[in-house]
């Protein structure tokens, strides 16, 4: 657990976590905190009994704002993206006053970028604190969700030049995961906009206006993946018409090499037959006129097909 004391952006480390409890006379204090601090900083600050059951659930929470009387639990979701599965990693903050608690059990990437941005925007209030960090964690949906449309490009390409068995894992999985991952831009999006629309004490009106731009992000990346799960449908449309395509141009080759073979089989057929005369049998050379006749049927046939496009 690392508490600071936030000023115009600048941090000063408080060794006391107890200190924090004392509202100072400029700035607010930052509290980031693992699920096993929770114990002391709920005795400290009276933090809701609710909250901390959730904070210390081991199941996925859905982003949410609960409203208490002396601070908000917010539950928001940060993206990961590695290119094979999307991760969503909880992100569960305590809003007071005078202080903001952040509570994470993995490492959070947008908490580590938040830090110069603080200190850019000379941030001195924890309501500030909050929106930046809500805005970071928006507009990494937006890089995931164009990485994840490159991907989903890439994939259509290599289905329609070469399609694989492989491919169709591939559609499975990206499709589960966009689903997956739908569930929970639901909530999101509606955490947002009661931060934006609803009358919150904790944060002032006029910072509420700027989290109307992260709504507007919200709703933009939950209309997005709409898409994409349409567009996975119609990939997995065209997987199957690949293949389909596949078969049939497989099948008109064994087609028209059937083709080819047939008049060649009718000629070996017939001087295969044990009859004791048959025309041209005891003519010199004979053998080598019937096999050029046959290589020569086999080429004219082959040349038409190509000049038709068969082949």
């Amino acid at each position: 657990m690392k508490a600071r004391l936030v000023q115009n952006g600048q941090f000063t480390i408080v060794e006391d976590v107890a200190e924090t409890l004392i509202p100072p006379e400029n700035g607010f204090y930052w509290i980031d905190a693992s699920a096993e601090d929770l114990e002391l900083l709920q005795s400290l600050f009276h933090l809701h009994d609710l909250a901390v059951e959730d904070c210390l659930s081991e199941e996925e929470q859905r982003p949410k704002i609960e409203l208490y009387d002396s601070h908000y639990f917010i539950v928001i979701n940060s993206i990961r993206f590695d290119d094979e599965e999307i991760f969503l990693r909880g992100l569960n903050m305590f809003l007071g006053k005078h202080f903001i608690i952040t509570v994470t059990r993995q490492r959070i990437n947008e908490i580590r970028t938040l830090k110069p941005i603080l200190w850019d925007e000379e941030v001195n209030s924890p309501d500030r604190f909050l929106y930046h960090l809500v805005d970071l964690v928006v507009d990494n949906y937006i890089n995931v969700g164009d990485r994840i449309e490159n991907k989903i490009e890439k994939l259509e390409e290599d289905i329609l030049m070469h399609t694989k068995k492989s491919h169709l894992n591939e559609i499975i999985g990206l499709r589960s995961e966009i689903l997956w991952l739908k569930k929970m831009l639901g909530p999101q999006k509606d955490l947002v906009g009661t931060l934006h629309k609803k009358e919150l004490r904790l944060i002032n009106n006029q910072l509420q206006k700027y989290f109307g731009d992260i709504y507007e992000n919200a709703v933009k990346i939950a209309e997005t993946f709409d898409t994409y799960r349409d567009l996975m449908g119609n990939l997995r449309e065209a997987y199957q018409s690949s293949l389909s395509n596949r078969a049939n141009e497989i099948m008109r080759v064994f087609t028209a090499l059937t083709t080819i073979f047939m008049p060649l089989t009718f000629i070996t057929g017939i001087y295969g037959m044990n009859f004791d005369y048959l025309p041209g049998i005891n003519f010199p050379g004979a053998e080598y006129i019937v096999i050029g006749g046959m290589i020569l049927v086999g080429l004219s046939m082959f040349y038409l097909f190509r000049k038709k496009d068969w082949l």
